[in-house]
């Protein structure tokens, strides 16, 4: 892949998301490693709206810079966490951050934890991790490492402790893919919960093998993603300007 397919794809990502209400403001931010290299990324400019972000208006940085973001348009919340993770954990390829409202609800929520309640729910058995030490905003150089120890293989889903969500993969369309069924998966729970009902959980062993089978369809996460970009192509084509 080239550096402006992945540009292409990450703002599709980006203006998707603003659809779906899944950004705050002109908070917020998604990275993606640049195709070929394993420290340079792709980081959202300071004060760009989700619903704005075209592919050349993504920032090229580099990961090793000693001192922060040699380009000022990097906002240092950001670059506090992405740049650290690309570094620390090889399979964040692409970070996804947001505090989208139904996963942003659960994070806040004294002891929480993903149930499976669902077949979607299924796709994250055994890849979430909990940070349950809100610290303020992610200003620190110690907060990208700590957040790295969470984590480990096989976890994309990090539930930020009175903040919001962050997802990593290997590519935009499985992250994207993991966020938009995070978010999905999340409004579920609420609706679940606010019943005031018992809930009937899915049996481990019968979430770990759904939980394969999501992994292993053939495609799913590039279906979704070239199926946006093709409403993209046709609708707001400048994305990919």
């Amino acid at each position: 892949m080239t550096e402006s397919e992945q540009r292409r794809r990450l703002a599709a990502a980006f203006r998707w998301s603003a659809r779906l209400g899944f950004n705050e403001a002109v908070a917020n931010h998604f990275s993606a490693l640049v195709p070929g290299s394993d420290h340079e990324f792709l980081l959202n400019p300071r004060g760009a709206h989700f619903s704005r972000i075209t592919a050349s208006s993504l920032v090229r940085l580099d990961a090793n810079s000693a001192g922060g973001p040699a380009d000022d348009r990097a906002d240092p919340t950001a670059w506090f966490l992405h740049a650290h993770l690309h570094r620390l954990v090889p399979h964040a390829k692409v970070i996804l951050h947001t505090h989208m409202p139904y996963a942003t609800a659960l994070a806040c929520l004294d002891g929480f934890e993903l149930q499976m309640l669902d077949q979607s729910s299924c796709r994250f058995f055994g890849r979430v991790a909990y940070d349950r030490k809100f610290g303020g905003m992610f200003l620190d150089d110690s907060e990208g490492p700590r957040l790295a120890a969470l984590l480990a293989d096989g976890v994309s889903t990090v539930f930020l402790g009175n903040h919001g969500v962050m997802v990593v993969g290997a590519s935009v369309a499985e992250a994207f893919d993991d966020l938009y069924y995070l978010e999905r998966v999340c409004e579920l729970h609420v609706l679940a919960m606010s019943t005031g009902r018992p809930l009937a959980l899915i049996p481990d062993d019968i979430a770990a093998l759904t939980c394969r089978q999501w992994l292993d369809y053939p495609e799913g996460p590039e279906l979704h993603l070239r199926a946006v970009m093709d409403i993209l192509d046709d609708e707001e084509p400048q994305y990919a300007e």
